[in-house]
């Protein structure tokens, strides 16, 4: 029965609906449960991080260099975060935020944490991150993206978590990751070889494994520090408009860093400023940060087995790319290995940060 109609004679009342204090809102919509929320936070990251490996490949046939796009990746995010960032600060200094802490934020009041967690998180998570993965598109097929960049996030996390974590890898995790540690092998060991032959698709394959290491980092930093999700976002993203944007627009001027943007066509650039900016960072950024504060970041990283698979696919039949053996058996592999890992992780592990049951802002 409804809120305000009639129940049945000794019927208990229900306490989300009879609660006068509670908003109207919350009333008659409940919100999600912590699990829901994060599970939701999963399927939006899988989905995100599945087109972000198939546009970014596209894109490296059209208008735009590595560094143009990780430029509108920053700045189209920042059109969204940064008056996001300064309204977080200005509410907090309002409230009541002194000079020097964590509320009073950073980086002209725009960061809403402190300046040496927005650099730290800022440094892996948007500047190096974009920098690796733009460029490594320009060298190898997007199917090598799919297995190395997914594929070697839950190696390196699993690694780092143990090291400043403390997190244990147990016995049957170590076994998805050495399964993943062959699948990765399996493709980038290939290009390796093919290196002395005069190929450049080994660049690709190295640098799709630094951006996986840099965005552990990220995972890892978030974990640590108990960063919340939208400002976690906003400040690597104020970050960046404050290194990356000075540099490259300095870089460009002095002739040293030849940039495409003026004869990009507008709406290529509006295109990428949308899809690289609000949805790789801001949608993605979010949904990312809010699955690691529940699930932790080497279950979170795992969580992304669907990601090789659907991007790789998604190459052939969009992008026209092969699938040769050896490329299929290290998809395998790492697929493999990262369901393992999910599937017979143990349910007890280390604490993991609570997620919070809505936005901040």
């Amino acid at each position: 029965m409804g809120a305000g109609l009639s129940e049945a004679p000794g019927a208990a009342p229900t306490p989300a609906l009879d609660n006068p204090a509670m908003p109207v809102a919350d009333r008659l919509l409940p919100r999600p449960s912590p699990r829901a929320v994060g599970i939701g936070a999963a399927a939006v990251t899988v989905a995100v991080w599945t087109g972000f490996i198939l546009v970014a490949r596209a894109s490296a046939a059209r208008s735009l260099g590595p560094l143009d796009l990780a430029l509108l990746r920053i700045v189209g995010a920042g059109l969204v975060l940064v008056p996001w960032g300064a309204w977080l600060v200005a509410r907090a200094r309002r409230a009541g935020a002194r000079p020097g802490s964590a509320a009073w934020g950073s980086f002209l009041g725009l960061s809403p944490l402190p300046w040496r967690v927005s650099a730290l998180a800022g440094v892996f998570g948007a500047v190096a991150y974009a920098t690796f993965a733009y460029t490594a598109f320009f060298y190898a097929p997007a199917a090598h993206a799919s297995v190395l960049m997914p594929g070697s996030l839950p190696l390196w996390t699993a690694l780092l978590a143990a090291l400043v974590l403390g997190d244990r890898i147990t016995p049957l995790r170590a076994a998805g990751l050495l399964l993943i540690v062959a699948g990765d092998l399996l493709v980038g060991g290939r290009s390796l070889l093919q290196a002395f032959g005069g190929g450049e698709v080994w660049k690709g394959d190295l640098l799709f494994m630094a951006a996986a290491f840099a965005w552990a980092c990220y995972s890892v930093v978030v974990r640590r520090h108990g960063l919340d999700a939208v400002r976690a976002t906003i400040a690597i993203t104020v970050f960046a408009l404050f290194t990356y944007v000075p540099v490259y627009a300095l870089l460009a001027a002095a002739g040293v860093l030849h940039s495409r943007l003026a004869a990009a066509p507008w709406g290529e650039i509006a295109f990428q400023m949308l899809f690289q900016g609000v949805g790789s960072v801001v949608i993605s950024g979010i949904s990312f940060t809010r699955m690691v504060g529940h699930f932790g970041p080497v279950r979170s990283t795992m969580i992304t087995a669907l990601v090789p698979g659907l991007s790789a696919l998604g190459a052939v039949f969009f992008l026209g790319e092969p699938l040769n053996a050896g490329l299929l058996a290290g998809l395998a592999l790492v697929t493999a290995g990262i369901l393992f890992g999910v599937l017979r992780a143990p349910a007890a592990r280390a604490a993991v940060l609570p997620v919070r049951s809505r936005c901040d802002a």
